[in-house]
């Protein structure tokens, strides 16, 4: 009897409980990367497993890369939960467009949404991309019935709107202002709130936490820190070639490398292809550098496949060339240094000059003015071919003959000097 009157009483809470199940939230904080696309697949697969009844996405960013937002765009528009967004900060650029993929909107007091153009570095990206972004944007916003002319004025600034935005001007929104456009659906304070508001008051709420390798994907990938990798990476794997011993900077570069290359596949961005290529590559200009004279199909190719392997590993083609632009100028720079105060290889001091020719080793080079000599006697300590060196007051100086050949051991008389130029002729 006990037991059926607990069952009695637990029978009305059942359904609520059961209709309401379980919200799971996925944080949408910093810059829009790759890595944070591969933490939200993730979230939202985990979600479906779990027979969650929503996805409660929780976003404060400035923004960030735009192919990684339209994969997030993608996954939200593809699953079958309902979706929630509530932006706590800002949702602008590529927040905006994550944002209007979910079917309701939340902001809390004093959020922003808006600011969308996309750009390549601090320039607007060009017409191509403006177009494709926008329609995008548009699109998602009337999928989820929003005014799609409002979410296209937030991209394109040739969209004019009467008493909203004016021609030449981005649209961003405050809260208030996007209720009242129905761009968004209500205001709150925190989450409890949304979660009541929507219909999920006593929902079982799990929130997602991001593992070490989607952590460091987020971090490898983000815009400013791949090109820093690349360079710290390139320079050290390059240093190492050229200075003593294995030390920090192959330590450094090896290290760099790994975390680029590792990162993007984590993110995945890149398979293992590209790590294979670049150490391919790096074998081959090792060969080059070291072993094989002359710099031919080894150097080239490694080249070539250390390029490929950097485009294949890189979140554009853009981003690519951006990093290697970095690369190669961090390199050339820590390159000189290095040379300048650290020892080299033998291989390296064999191609350059590494000596100087001062008084004590028996050479004196001539000075701006010269004409001290002029009338002087002295002794061809070389042939005179018509250049050569001769001896004055036991000084050994470059001199030119204006006689042609004069024998070695000639005693010449200085008749002429032009600068830097001592003409000698035989006594």
């Amino acid at each position: 009897m006990l037991l059926l009157l607990a069952l009695f009483i637990m029978l009305p809470v059942l359904p609520v409980q059961a209709a309401q199940g379980t919200v799971y939230v996925i944080p949408v904080h910093s810059v829009i990367s790759d890595g944070l696309a591969q933490q939200v697949a993730r979230g939202v697969r985990e979600a479906e497993q779990m027979g969650a009844r929503a996805i409660l996405l929780e976003i404060d960013t400035p923004g960030g890369a735009i192919n990684a937002a339209i994969k997030i765009s993608n996954i939200l528009t593809g699953t079958g939960l309902d979706t929630i967004s509530f932006i706590k900060g800002d949702a602008l650029s590529a927040g905006a467009l994550i944002t209007f993929s979910t079917d309701r909107i939340a902001m809390a007091p004093g959020s922003t949404i808006g600011a969308a153009e996309p750009r390549r570095g601090t320039e607007k990206a060009g017409e191509k991309v403006v177009s494709a972004w926008t329609a995008k944007l548009r699109d998602v916003a009337e999928m989820h019935g929003r005014d799609g002319n409002v979410a296209a004025a937030m991209s394109d600034a040739d969209i004019e709107i009467p008493d909203l935005v004016a021609k030449g001007k981005l649209l961003t929104l405050t809260s208030r202002q996007a209720v009242a456009l129905g761009m968004a659906d209500t205001i709150k304070n925190s989450r409890e709130e949304v979660l009541d508001f929507f219909g999920y008051p006593e929902a079982r709420v799990v929130v997602q936490s991001g593992s070490a390798a989607e952590q460091l994907a987020r971090w490898v990938t983000h815009p400013f820190v791949s090109p820093v990798l690349l360079m710290l990476g390139v320079a050290g794997l390059v240093l190492e070639l050229f200075t003593v011993g294995f030390g920090i900077a192959g330590s450094v570069g090896l290290l760099a490398m790994a975390l680029f290359f590792g990162g993007h596949y984590l993110a995945g961005v890149s398979g293992w292809e590209a790590i294979l290529l670049f150490f391919v590559g790096i074998i081959l200009v090792a060969l080059e550098v070291l072993v094989i004279p002359g710099f031919g199909i080894a150097g080239i190719g490694g080249l070539a496949l250390m390029l490929l392997s950097i485009i294949l590993a890189s979140t554009n083609v853009t981003q690519a060339f951006i990093s290697l632009l970095v690369a190669l100028l961090g390199t050339a720079l820590l390159l000189l240094v290095s040379i300048r105060f650290l020892p080299t290889r033998t291989w390296w001091r064999n191609l350059i000059l590494g000596e100087k020719q001062d008084r004590g080793t028996g050479y004196l080079a001539t000075s701006e003015s010269n004409r001290h000599y002029l009338g002087k006697t002295g002794t061809a300590l070389s042939p005179l071919r018509p250049s050569g060196t001769a001896e004055f007051d036991g000084e050994p100086v470059d001199v030119v003959s204006d006689q042609g050949y004069i024998p070695q051991g000639t005693q010449v008389k200085v008749v002429k000097v032009e600068g830097r130029r001592i003409v000698v002729r035989k006594v």
